[in-house]
């Protein structure tokens, strides 16, 4: 498989995710118009949330792959892994958007869901990365004495999520903020450009 249809079916997958994010979002008819939007805030608070989550990871994606000169079966597998946490997300936010507005037992137990399966995509993520640090699989290696910092930076939401899980079990609303706060973290830490590969270098990669 070359990098190319790596990226245009991962691609696809995350553009699904995010369509079905949408498709939650409805509203009863025949009331109040204000007053059902206000009651249903959780959906789009949740909707908010998980788009900016999705995109987020969409972009740093394409980052990685932009830079890998090789695609093996190990790259496939680990990216499978994260689409599978990626299509779970439509999933988890409408079960949250449900039982959001109530910190019952439900609730928490919908947030510990919503966290697990946002922990899920982060560790997918980041054994994406990691899969790139080592052996001769991108163009521009980064160097032995940066990788722990690289690591903190791409995957130091999953600490966060850990967090927001342990957090859901006492206060999903808490636990939905903590989450929510990764995804504005995120939009201003930037990862570093990528001058990706040479120009005229060949991309179709060989498993």
């Amino acid at each position: 498989m070359d990098r190319g249809r790596l990226e245009a079916f991962s691609d696809g997958v995350f553009a699904v995710a995010i369509t079905l994010l949408a498709l939650n979002l409805t509203v009863p008819g025949g009331k109040d118009l204000l007053m059902q939007l206000t009651q249903h805030w959780p959906a789009f608070a949740g909707y908010l949330v998980s788009f900016l989550t999705i995109g987020i990871i969409w972009v740093n994606h394409h980052v990685l792959v932009r830079q890998i000169t090789k695609v093996d079966r190990t790259l496939l597998f680990v990216n499978l892994m994260l689409l599978l946490f990626v299509v779970l997300i439509p999933f988890g936010t409408s079960t949250a958007a449900d039982y959001l507005p109530h910190n019952s037992r439900d609730a928490q137990l919908a947030m510990v869901l919503y966290g697990g399966i946002f922990l899920g995509m982060s560790v997918g993520f980041g054994a994406i990365f990691e899969w790139t640090l080592h052996g001769e699989h991108v163009y521009h290696p980064l160097p032995a004495d940066q990788h722990w910092a690289a690591r903190r930076r791409f995957v130091g939401g999953s600490g966060v999520y850990v967090v927001a899980i342990v957090v859901a079990v006492f206060n999903a609303l808490a636990a939905f903020v903590l989450i929510g706060l990764v995804a504005v973290y995120y939009i201003f830490e930037r990862t570093p450009a990528s001058p990706g590969p040479p120009e005229g270098d060949d991309e179709e990669l060989v498993v």
